[in-house]
């Protein structure tokens, strides 16, 4: 890995020779301020910064398994619409419907032309569909609007996905998604729909966005913030991810070792940047920024240089070759790129159409004159193809959807490059259930033993027994996985559930939690939850401003809005605060409108388990079993909780949920339990993988697996089993609903008002969305209250 830099730009810069003299003598570039300085070596000094980005190019490719090969990908450009909701001073992609109709241009593509376009690439060899588009122009346009509207459509978003599954299933294409500023549910929506997405980064300026006159302003979706959440988004989901930097509209050289620098920062957090464009600014004749001149070719090269650096060897990085002057490319790859991006043998660079793709033949040429073989890639860059292909459940799983992967495997040769003589076809008939094996009639394994027991009856299996299902696989972990079905089945039907809610921030403003919760009410929301302290000044009282001024609001079906509110923490904290014991300050919560707690930061029950995880500062687990016992006697019922794949072994897992078991024997109070995996970026304290047992979260055998063992063990005890999306993703939820899971939990509003006043921003589905998901499992849904009570849904998909 390559050093780590900070990001603190110093303005005291040292002379390039200087910078390029460290540099060469560690190998590596470990100061930010070499990095700025370095973007302005001209002449013998950016030859010398050129050979040294090379040599870690060159490093790169022999440790990726393919020394002296430059990749590009062979696509088709599929512009679904003009239209944007932002106005960037450089552009000629974006069009207004005036101009179009002036064209005679609809505002969006039909589906007949995409495949017409689609079905002339592949004609032509091409693998790869890139579907680009502006930023939702349904929020600026009024026509966008109504062209959604007329063809079916919720969003532009939802079109987008909708045509890359008809690309990909008529014309065997491969879609790489560019639609801009995604969340992470959209993301997760669009993962069966693409191998591989993407959104340039440009920058992270935010004076060039703030300031009239800049190349930003104006453009909501170009907000540095907004744009760095996509990338962690992005990382979060799981997407082999394409971004980049446009360098010539008007950034300063601190400004762009900032972005490089975000960009290799985003990467190390998840690993998910499958490829860095370092594009150069081309002035056009129609825009704003018509006289600011192109970017200087060797004012280029050296920034891709420095990039390469500030990256290490393991990025892909790419130039666009229509963007250089032919006899530029040579200084391009002098400079340390190894891809070339995609080139079209059809359609035209629309983002750039004054520059023409190059011809393949031609730039194998060069690329040979300069020592090197060109390939053809797909989409996804060959690590994340191989990493999915050889994780077999693993975390490597998560880069690429699993209905898609036989068909880009298809398409791939065991580097994971395009196969030569690869051509599209068409794929598998859309999404299907989640795989399963087919069990043996005849199980004959120990597992099998204890499968048949469980049959007959899942209490007759003693702990030992279910800590050895854990580990099933294969067709044991099919038959383990059906049967949990079978019992969800009888005990709660085919119906999968969900509730209409938001998350909220307990720091925010007693009137300011009123407002937010008006507008969740009036998007149909019946539940509101809160966790986390109050600020410490307010004392107990904060606790019961919070619940007044939630619990003010009349709900949807004209009752108060339910309050989901406060952890055993707060509610020890809050009596402490009120100097009251535990059940005096619960009966308070109760009365003043409390509706439920949550059962969360359970973990594992295990306090040495605990303390690994948070830090020692979980509270124990007898005070955590006593909080959620005592709320259930004051009446008030709580939701049960597990966080797996960590560093604890299967029989802690087992043992966590027989001590759920042995409350709800006592209580009767869970309303459902919620498995959620381990995901190392949201843990609270750095979890050491070497430790015994520790790994960095678990795979999808042990995820379904765990919610098979938790529907058979706590059967005849807690109902309900939620598939936990905001952590297992929205495919992993499809696989767990059809091994015991009933329930997807909360749509997580996020409203207009203040998106992120909850701790779950873009974490948000909608009951259009639910829907889908749940139908591609085969299953109907309903909505419900807090209590698991049917509800008529008052709000749209």
């Amino acid at each position: 890995m390559a050093p780590q830099l900070p990001v603190v730009l110093a303005p005291d810069l040292p002379e390039v020779g200087d910078a390029l003299g460290r540099v060469e003598a560690v190998g590596a570039l470990t100061d930010p301020r070499d990095a700025e300085a370095l973007l302005a070596a001209r002449g013998d000094d950016l030859d010398r910064l050129l050979a040294l980005a090379g040599l870690v190019r060159d490093a790169g490719l022999e440790a990726a398994g393919r020394p002296g090969v430059l990749t590009y990908s062979r696509k088709v450009f599929l512009p679904l619409t003009h239209l944007c909701r932002d106005r960037c001073h450089y552009c000629v992609f974006v069009q207004s419907p005036a101009r179009l109709r002036a064209q005679g241009i609809a505002p969006y593509m039909s589906a007949d032309e995409v495949l017409e376009v689609a079905r002339g690439g592949a004609a032509l060899g091409c693998k790869e569909a890139l579907l680009t588009l502006g930023d939702r122009p349904e929020d600026r346009w009024p026509e966008a609007r109504a062209w959604l509207d007329e063809h079916g459509y919720a969003s532009t978003l939802d079109y987008v996905g909708d045509m890359a599954r008809l690309v990909l299933r008529e014309t065997g294409l491969l879609p790489h998604l560019n639609p801009g500023v995604l969340t992470w549910s959209e993301m997760q929506l669009l993962k069966d729909a693409a191998p591989s997405m993407g959104m340039m980064l440009e920058t992270t300026s935010t004076r060039l966005w703030a300031e009239p006159g800049q190349a930003h302003h104006l453009s909501p979706d170009k907000e540095p913030a907004v744009r760095l959440r996509v990338l962690e988004d992005a990382g979060q989901a799981g997407v082999p991810f394409t971004t980049g930097v446009l360098l010539g509209i008007g950034e300063t050289p601190a400004e762009r070792v900032e972005a490089m620098l975000a960009l290799r920062d985003s990467h190390a957090r998840h690993g998910h940047l499958q490829e860095v464009i370092v594009q150069n600014f081309r002035a056009k004749s129609t825009t704003a920024m018509r006289h600011r001149d192109d970017l200087d070719a060797s004012e280029h090269a050296a920034a891709v240089a420095v990039t390469r650096l500030v990256l290490g060897p393991g990025m892909r990085v790419q130039a666009p070759p229509n963007l250089a002057d032919p006899e530029e490319l040579a200084l391009l790859v002098r400079a340390g790129i190894d891809d070339w991006g995609g080139i079209s043998p059809l359609t035209p660079d629309h983002v750039n159409p004054e520059r023409p793709w190059p011809e393949v033949e031609a730039l194998a040429e060069r690329c040979a004159g300069l020592g090197f073989a060109l390939r053809e890639r797909l989409t996804t860059h060959p690590s994340y193809l191989r990493a999915a292909r050889d994780a077999a459940g693993g975390p490597g799983a998560q880069w690429v959807d699993d209905r898609l992967l036989p068909v880009v495997l298809a398409m791939a040769d065991a580097d994971g490059l395009a196969l030569d003589d690869a051509v599209a076809g068409r794929s598998p008939e859309g999404p299907s259930p989640a795989p399963r094996a087919a069990a043996p009639a005849v199980l004959t394994s120990e597992v099998g033993d204890l499968l048949r027991a469980a049959e007959r009856g899942p209490s007759s299996l003693d702990d030992a027994g279910y800590t050895r299902l854990l580990a099933a696989d294969g067709a044991d972990l099919e038959r383990l996985t059906a049967l949990a079905d079978e019992v969800r089945r009888d005990r709660v039907g085919e119906t999968v559930t969900y509730v209409v809610n938001r998350n909220l921030d307990p720091l925010l403003a007693p009137a300011r939690l009123t407002e937010l919760t008006e507008e969740a009410a009036a998007l149909g929301a019946t539940e509101v939850c809160v966790q986390g302290l109050p600020p410490v000044e307010g004392g107990a009282e904060a606790y019961l401003e919070i619940v007044r001024a939630i619990t003010s609001v009349t709900g949807p079906h004209g009752t108060p809005v339910h309050l989901h509110a406060f952890r055993p923490a707060e509610v020890l904290d809050g009596a402490r605060r009120a100097g009251v014991d535990v059940p005096t300050w619960l009966r308070r919560l109760r009365e003043a409108g409390v509706g439920t707690v949550p059962g969360t930061a359970a973990r594992i029950l295990d306090d040495d388990v605990r303390a690994v995880l948070s830090g020692g500062t979980d509270v124990p687990v007898a005070d955590w079993l006593a909080s959620i016992e005592t709320a259930h006697a004051a009446g008030l019922r709580s939701t049960a909780t597990i966080v797996y794949g960590h560093v604890e072994s299967p029989a802690q897992q087992v043992a966590h949920l027989r001590t759920l078991a042995g409350v709800q024997e006592r209580t009767g109070g869970f309303t459902e339990l919620i498995a959620m995996p381990f995901v190392p970026a949201q843990s609270p304290v750095p979890v050491d993988t070497s430790v015994p047992g520790g790994r960095p979260g678990p795979t999808l055998r042990e995820t379904r697996a765990l919610h098979a063992v938790a529907r058979l063990l706590l059967d005849g005890r807690i109902s309900h089993l939620q598939a936990a999306w905001p952590k297992l993703g929205v495919r992993g939820a499809q696989h767990v609903l059809t091994g015991g899971a009933d329930d997807l939990g909360g749509v997580l509003l996020d409203g207009v008002l203040d998106p992120g006043a909850g701790p779950e921003r873009g974490r948000q589905l909608t009951p259009r969305n639910l829907e889908r998901i749940a139908a591609e499992v085969g299953r109907p849904v309903a909505q419900r209250t807090t209590l698991y009570d049917r509800v008529a849904p008052l709000v749209a998909g």
